[in-house]
């Protein structure tokens, strides 16, 4: 996360771990910041937030290995069930929509 924001880590309140930030706003005029991605452990799961969605990560879903998702919420048991690289190139691609930057590394 940090290699894909090219941001240190901060605390998001007392349970979240994010990387990086934004400015969102919406239709109805409400807007704040929030981090690119970041993660929580929770008793549980482990929470990595994936804050562009899934609809358009369906290949990558599929080769990641065991996990369940919700909107932008990435749920593992254990990351020994997890590909590593399809992990790395889920967070890449999330930070790279949000930041229309594809030179992220």
């Amino acid at each position: 996360m940090k290699e894909a924001t090219q941001a240190e880590p901060l605390m998001w309140g007392d349970a979240i771990v994010g990387f990086g930030n934004y400015h969102y706003r919406y239709a109805s005029g409400r807007e704040g910041d929030w981090f690119l991605t970041g993660f929580s452990p929770r008793k549980q799961n482990l929470t990595l937030y994936i804050i562009s969605g899934f609809e358009q990560y369906d290949t990558l879903l599929g080769k990641l290995g065991k996990h369940t998702i919700s909107k932008s919420c990435l749920y593992i048991k254990h990351l020994d069930d997890i590909d590593l690289s399809s992990l790395k190139e889920l967070v890449r691609l999330s930070v790279e929509h949000l930041t229309g930057n594809s030179q992220v590394p």
